[in-house]
């Protein structure tokens, strides 16, 4: 039997005799003694093997890196000098008195202390890749992190309840992954986009509070951030409003982040509109750390004869926006060059630009830019007082469509925030709240939901519903961390004249409604309750937590942005008796 994992030894277990099971790390040999580096999970611990055991030592001689040991050996103390600090066991070291090799293993395609390794060969070898110490405390922390959600929701009186992976497809947000059925021919399953439908008919069937942590399945265009498959933390209650369901949603994130990483998030979350969201940042996401914040022109962009600005202001969509820079004039030409190529990738066709001389003199004395000619000196004057810009700033200007002003000039004010020293750090945790309900499809020309079809309009708002659907904004909410997205709820509507209502804005029919979502409107007309919820993303969490890079860190076995598995070779072709049995045929 195995005493403790090798990484667990300590002074505790001084002149003892343990048996420790993990893979040799790394085998030296040092002038006739052996030293093993044992490895399991918990970490290493140091095995000695002297040549006064003999038998022993011809079979450490014979020790090769991954190798897998069963050791048993008397701990003691390491000699002076020896003591390693950076481990728990470094203050001792195993005398080995038997090791016996449980199974050998091929020389590895890497060193497991490699941090120069490609993805694809990490992701190839993937069982390798997840030996390696860090990748280890990667999956423990995501273990206690999900402990620490079930523990919180526990004592809160939610219930866990699985809900089905194979459902009906609802093509109302990304593709669904179908699933052809073998017994209904010519029919298909969905894998589930999120449990939204299930999560409500619980509240209808009067559990009151439900949470489960769940696989969810999107077949859409993959980012460092996305994977087909993705995990979520998945909640709803019932008889609570929106308020009680942040407060109670934020009470759990805290007490996730306190518990698992031992970081304070802070007594309350500030709350901030979507329309101020926008209006500051260009983004329903914003990342506070960045101080930078826009500035509105449009209204006075209206005033100028500057083709560029004039024409987007007077745009129905359209938005003039300026990002001051502090201490920005000092940016050479090739870097504003490089920002504008930036931009260009969100659909900018180009960056104006106004650099900061003497800020009391609002012409081309104090101004340098080559639109300063073309604005007029009342208007300088305006931009200087609104941006605030001091001697030594740079302005930067967006105008075009709102969609592409936000976006492009959103994404410059994260690059030069992290790029110039403009982030503060830490953690900075945001509910953003009151979004609009629908957003206008210009290639479909109809309205879509922002969120989904299912969110509850705002008190008043129900009317607008079918009269002006663009005015009608949700009971919705998103809690946002430093600039990423981590949870999106809403309240739920939950009378069927409502739901009719949205689908109705939607373009949606009463045939497509009962064909696609008959079972939810007749649920909600046997005494469905109020209830509202949210879910998280638990990669993205526990991403953020132990701070890698990308969520295939913290999945055991990711895809690629391909979305493709690198260890399985999936998805692969099926073979021609699989298909005849789903009848299906290739074209």
């Amino acid at each position: 039997m195995r005493t403790e994992y090798c990484g667990l030894v300590d002074r505790r277990y001084l002149d003892k005799t343990v048996t420790l099971m993990g893979w040799a790390h790394r085998r030296r040999d040092h002038g006739g003694v052996i030293f093993i580096d044992l490895r399991d999970r918990e970490g290493l611990v140091q095995v000695v093997s002297d040549p006064d055991n003999k038998a022993t030592f011809l079979i450490a001689e014979g020790i090769r890196n991954e190798f897998v040991l069963k050791v048993t050996g008397r701990v003691r103390p390491r000699p002076e000098g020896t003591l390693n600090t950076g481990l728990r066991s470094g203050e001792i070291e195993v005398l080995a008195q038997s090791i016996e090799v449980l199974n050998p293993s091929l020389p590895p395609p890497f060193l497991l202390d490699d941090d120069s390794l490609s993805e694809q060969v990490r992701l190839e070898h993937r069982y390798l890749d997840l030996r390696r110490p860090a990748m280890q405390k990667n999956f423990i922390l995501r273990y206690r992190a999900a402990m620490s959600v079930r523990q919180y929701l526990d004592a809160l009186g939610f219930i866990d309840i699985e809900t089905p992976m194979l459902t009906k497809s609802t093509p109302e947000g990304a593709r669904d992954y179908l699933v052809p059925s073998r017994v209904h021919h010519g029919q298909f399953f969905a894998l589930p986009q999120s449990p939204q439908l299930f999560k409500q008919l619980l509240m209808v069937s009067g559990f009151d509070r439900y949470y489960q942590i769940t696989k969810c399945f999107r077949d859409e265009d993959l980012r460092a951030d996305r994977q087909p498959e993705f995990t979520q933390i998945d909640i709803e209650t019932s008889f609570l409003n929106e308020h009680e369901i942040m407060d109670m949603m934020e009470g759990l994130i805290r007490d996730l982040f306190n518990k698992t990483i031992d970081v304070d998030l802070g007594a309350s979350f500030p709350r901030m509109s979507w329309t101020e969201a926008m209006a500051r940042y260009g983004s329903d996401k914003p990342d506070l750390r960045i101080t930078l914040e826009f500035t509105e022109l449009t209204d006075l962009m209206k005033t100028v004869d500057f083709k560029v600005f004039r024409g987007a202001a007077d745009m129905a969509d359209g938005r003039v926006a300026a990002l001051k820079i502090p201490g920005g004039a000092s940016l050479t030409r090739k870097e504003i060059d490089d920002y504008t190529t930036f931009v260009g990738i969100y659909g900018a066709r180009g960056l104006a630009y106004i650099k900061v001389n003497d800020k009391t003199q609002a012409n081309e004395q104090g101004l340098q830019s080559p639109i300063v000619k073309f604005l007029g000196e009342p208007a300088l004057r305006s931009i200087l007082d609104r941006t605030g810009a001091e001697n030594g700033d740079l302005i930067f200007f967006s105008a075009d469509r709102v969609k592409v002003v936000n976006d492009s000039l959103g994404a410059l004010r994260v690059k030069l925030g992290h790029e110039k020293g403009f982030s503060t750090g830490g953690w900075k945790p945001l509910w953003v709240v009151d979004f609009p309900m629908f957003e206008y499809d210009g290639e479909e020309k109809r309205w879509a939901a922002l969120h989904h079809p299912f969110t509850a309009p705002k008190d008043g708002h129900e009317a607008f519903l079918e009269s002006d659907p663009s005015k009608a904004y949700a009971k919705a909410y998103d809690m946002v961390l430093n600039g990423w997205e981590i949870g999106g709820g809403s309240v739920r509507i939950h009378r069927e004249e409502v739901q009719s209502k949205v689908f109705r804005a939607l373009n949606i029919g009463p045939e497509e409604a009962r064909a696609k979502f008959g079972f939810l409107l007749d649920a909600l007309q046997y005494g469905a309750p109020p209830h509202g919820g949210i879910a998280f993303g638990f990669d993205r969490l526990t991403a953020m937590m132990t701070g890698a890079e990308h969520i295939r860190d913290v999945i055991a076995f990711p895809k690629t942005q391909r979305a493709q598995c690198l260890l399985t070779q999936a998805p692969s072709p099926a073979d021609e008796k699989q298909l005849r049995e789903l009848h299906i045929r290739l074209r």
